[in-house]
């Protein structure tokens, strides 16, 4: 159980992150248009990414010497000081939702969905990398646990995203709370850095 509540608080501290994504869900929540159908895209999307990324490092596992092992910890701990980085050096300024209710069709609304999910490099960093790398240790039950406390994360998130956008819309578009989420996100992923840091004075 702890590893669900582990991968709960992970997978919701990486997709809180501002982004194309997230942005893209404010808007058709609050436009009301197809908003079910593109949580659904975004957070079912999340789960197949997650457990890739879980069951890639699983699979690869044996060929991992310590070396290797060593090499994908600098890395994972490379990737966490750069994400906390651009959360402290992120412009808010630049925080704009278009809120025009221009109709959008179906196949257009689906294509711009996928497309703000899969041609996103961060979802791949977070998910298959970030996800991956941080629970390879983990025995199989756990990484069971841990993915499914990821994508609920997802899901929740998403569908609250998507649903509630139009009564925090005022909310969502004021600075102070973007800054408040971003700080959240600093201090959890600044703690997770120091763990992967302790891991790698451990090899050497």
């Amino acid at each position: 159980m702890n590893y669900l509540i582990l991968g709960f608080v992970t997978g919701l501290s990486l997709i809180l992150a501002i982004g194309a994504q997230n942005i893209f869900v404010i808007e058709q929540g609050l436009k009301k248009q197809y908003v079910f159908l593109v949580c659904l895209i975004c957070a079912v999307s999340d789960l197949i990414l997650i457990f890739i990324g879980i069951f890639l490092f699983e699979y690869f596992k044996n060929l991992f010497t310590n070396n290797i092992e060593l090499i994908f910890n600098i890395l994972l701990f490379i990737f966490l000081i750069y994400f906390i980085i651009s959360k402290l050096r992120f412009k808010y300024e630049n925080l704009d939702l278009n809120l025009k209710e221009n109709k959008i069709s179906l196949k257009n609304v689906v294509v711009k969905t996928l497309g703000f999910t899969y041609l996103n490099p961060h979802v791949y960093s977070d998910t298959v990398f970030f996800l991956g790398n941080f629970s390879k240790n983990f025995l199989i039950t756990q990484k069971y646990f841990f993915g499914i406390g990821a994508s609920i994360a997802s899901f929740l998130f998403f569908f609250f995203l998507g649903y509630l956008s139009k009564f925090s819309s005022k909310y969502l578009q004021n600075i102070k709370a973007w800054k408040t989420i971003n700080l959240f996100i600093i201090i959890f992923m600044s703690v997770l850095a120091l763990f992967v840091l302790k891991d790698i004075l451990n090899f050497i």
